[in-house]
Parts: structure tokens; sequence; C-alpha cells
């Protein structure tokens, strides 16, 4: 019996090519091709039938379709993973039948994470199971042994072939299997290396509809490339219901899970673990991480509170404005460049104050990314305080969007902003006029702004 051959197949006229082709060389049509399998006892492009593409819509059957109304919409059950801060982070637990994609830097804690997810997983009465390509069973039960997770009953298959692990998933019905990872799987059906566009894609298909058919709950593990995005096509993410990033830095204790995308859930959700000798621990107050504890206020320090998902964050903004020379520098590190170069413009035609002569360095505190232009009037503030030598009250924080005209947009949430700076002590804001309480809150003294001038006048004020 001869061995399966791969045949790339135009889905137009039905011919053959040992290889992909842009252009299919019997129609000339272009991107028709499609890799396929050919069984070799009926040799290559020998298939018994070829269709078009309209003559299969006239061979398929008409379904039944339904009104919107009449379906019937319900919450999808969740099951609590064991970490409150993984459970945030997916929208409040782990659904069924739902594909997970988490992707992060070599090191970053993936594995140790998900191992202990399966751990708590597992002694709630959930069989898992742990599905290793890059390691032995050995080196997964060591990883064990390191976070104290003894006498551990998570299921571990050492296995990297995907008919293999899909007859596996069937026999043992885990609620919940983790495959660590997605590049490293292959299936025999096609002849391209583990990791290809053609395998990845391939491999994760196969595991996502089995998932939705069986009801397991699938997590894949991606690498990522330099640019630190996913590797692999991006149809990828496309497939999976829910993409998690690992950030932070490796030399750092503290790492932050994000919800790029989730059909169940908030996207852009954060959950906020530090790193431990027994693995990841949630940090219940994520804003201490990124507050510097200073004795007395310092110039060039600004606190913000950003929003991330449905989670106030206070920041604290860190501005160094230097004697530069005829090539002033513009450095930032967890914001983006090309806005403090805007920033920088503005605060010089409407506030006077003038840096084009200066080094300009401007810093998040902790590692976090801030990506909101909420950050605008702290980063402002920052920088002005820092080039007037000027510390910013005790108990300040700001935050607000800042157009060209020199005009002071209000932010998204701000009075979940406000709440929770207020609980956390501090006691002065100046904040956009549209993001003013009604009803005052307790303890907090806000300046409500529409100008960047009058912001600038408002901080003086408390000097």
């Amino acid at each position: 019996m001869s061995k399966d051959k791969t045949l790339n197949v135009c889905s137009d006229c039905g011919g053959t090519s040992p290889k992909w082709l842009g252009k299919c060389p019997q129609c000339n049509a272009w991107n028709t091709l499609i890799e396929s399998v050919a069984s070799g006892a009926g040799g290559a492009g020998t298939s018994k039938h070829r269709y078009s593409a309209a003559q299969f819509i006239g061979l398929a059957m008409a379904q039944e379709v339904t009104p919107l109304s009449a379906i019937e919409a319900t919450d999808v059950a969740r099951t609590p993973s064991g970490i409150d801060e993984l459970d945030r982070v997916l929208g409040g637990g782990i659904v069924e039948g739902s594909v997970v994609l988490i992707g992060g830097d070599p090191g970053i804690g993936k594995s140790t994470l998900l191992l202990q997810a399966l751990d708590a997983l597992q002694h709630s009465g959930l069989p898992t199971l742990y599905v290793t390509g890059e390691e032995s069973g050995a080196q997964v039960a060591l990883r064990a042994h390191r976070l104290g997770l003894l006498g551990s009953q998570v299921n571990v298959l050492a296995e990297i072939e995907l008919e293999k692990i899909l007859a596996t998933v069937e026999s043992t019905q885990p609620a919940v299997a983790v495959i660590d990872s997605i590049q490293t799987v292959y299936s025999d059906q096609l002849t391209s290396a583990p990791g290809s566009v053609a395998q990845v894609r391939e491999c994760a298909a196969h595991l996502t509809r089995m998932a939705k058919r069986s009801g397991v709950a699938i997590v894949l593990v991606g690498h990522v490339t330099k640019e630190g995005a996913l590797a692999g096509p991006r149809v990828l993410e496309h497939m999976v219901d829910t993409v998690l990033y690992f950030e932070g830095d490796t030399h750092s204790q503290f790492r932050l899970v994000r919800a790029i995308k989730n059909r169940f859930g908030a996207v852009n959700e954060i959950g906020v673990f530090a790193m431990t000798e027994k693995g990841l621990k949630g940090v219940t107050n994520p804003s201490a991480i990124f507050l510097s504890q200073h004795s007395e206020p310092v110039p060039g320090s600004c606190v913000l509170v950003t929003l991330e998902g449905t989670r106030p964050l206070l920041v604290e903004i860190q501005a160094l404005v230097d004697g530069g020379g005829p090539n002033p520098r513009r450095l930032s590190v967890g914001l983006d460049r090309d806005r403090l170069a805007m920033l920088l413009a503005v605060l010089n035609r409407h506030a006077g104050v003038a840096c084009a002569d200066q080094d300009v360095f401007v810093n998040a505190v902790g590692g976090v990314r801030i990506n909101e232009p909420a950050a605008d009037l702290a980063v402002m503030l920052a920088i002005t305080s820092s080039l007037r030598g000027r510390a910013l009250p005790k108990g300040f924080f700001a935050f607000g969007e800042v157009g060209l005209a020199g005009e002071v947009r209000p932010a998204p949430g701000g009075q979940d902003r406000l709440k929770e700076a207020a609980k956390l002590g501090f006691t002065v804001a100046v904040v956009p006029k549209a993001n003013a309480p009604k009803k005052p809150i307790a303890g907090l003294t806000i300046h409500a702004v529409e100008r960047i001038e009058q912001a600038m006048d408002a901080v003086r004020s408390l000097e």
C-alpha cells in the first residue's frame, strides 16, 4: 500500500499541482490551490470526481435558517480556574468548549501559570490534561515539584502528533486540556514541518473543531516573534475565542496577562501576578506596584489613573527634562514616543512651556504599557514639574486627553478612576470638566479644567 501524498488542488477546476503556486497551472485562476491529501492507491491527480465551485453549490443541501429573535440568548456557564487574576482576564472563568490562545516571551511564566491552574481545577474535581510538546514528562514533574504541587493528579501527555493527541482527548474526556505549544504539534496528513504556517493552521483548526464538538476547553500556548507578536498565521487568532498576552520584564518579579480578544468577556482586561518561588501569585492591589514610595514629593512625578479593561490602576509617570543640545532627545518608556513629541508641541504653543532645546525622558513606573490618550495630562504636568523643579502636591493625581488645540477632553470611566484614587488616599485631582462628579467625593478636592492653560494655573495655585 503506497503512502498518502500531499497535493495542491484547485477549488475552481479541480486540477492538481505537486507544489503550491500562486496561480493554477490549468485554469490560470489566482489563489485557488488548496493543500490536500490524495490517496496513494489512486495515484496523483486521479480523483474520481472533479467539481467546480458552482457545481459544489448545486450539490449542497439547503439548511434551515432561524430568525435572530427566535434564538434564546443564555449566559454561558463559567468554571473558576482557582486563580482569581486569571479568571478576571478570562471574563469570570473557563467556558466549556472554548479555545484560549496565550502567548508571551520565553520564560515569562506561561507553562507555570497553566500548570498551577490545571492543578487547582483537578483539586476541584474536574479532569484535566497537560499535553507537552517541548518538555518530557519528567521535566513537567520537576516543575510541579518546584511549585509545591506535590501529589498533583494532573494527567500529562508528552506527544506532538495531532492524531494521537485528538485520540487521547476523545478517550479521556478532560474538562480542560492544555497544548504546550501549538507550534510543536504536527499532523501526519501534511508533509510540512512542525511550526510551519500550514501545520499551525491545520492543527489549530482540528483542535478547535474538537473543542466545539466535545465541550472540552482547550488552551493553546503560542510562541512569539522577536517583535512580540504571536508566531504563525494571523488566522490563528481569528480561530480561537480568547487571546491572552503575557507581558513584563523577565528580570522583574511582576507579570501582566492582558486579554487582546475575548468572546466571553471584556478586552484589554489585565491580571497582575508576582513571580515567587512557589509560582505565580495574584496581586490584589496592583496600583502599589506602579507607585514609587517617595518619602516626600519630588519634581517630575505625577500619578495617573489609567483604565485597563474595567480595572482602574494608579501609575506613576516620571519625567526628566535636562539640558540638551542642537539635537535634543525625546525618549519614552511605556508610552507612545510620537505622542510625546505632540504633547511637547502643545505645551509650547498653548501653555508657554518651551522644551525645544531640552532632552525629555518619560517613564511609566513598573514596566506597565499605557496606550490610552487619557495619560496626556499627567505626562504634561510631570514634564512641567521637572522643567520648573517644583514637585506636585502630595496626594495629587491627574488624567485627561489633550488635543492639538489645547483642549482637555474627557476620559472614559472617569467616576471609577476618581473613586479608586480616593479609596487609596489621594486627595487632590486635576481632571477634565466633563469627568467632574455631580456629587462630591469624600476627601477629594477636584479641579475641573477645559484647557491645558487652566490645568497649569490650577497646579500653580496648589504650590
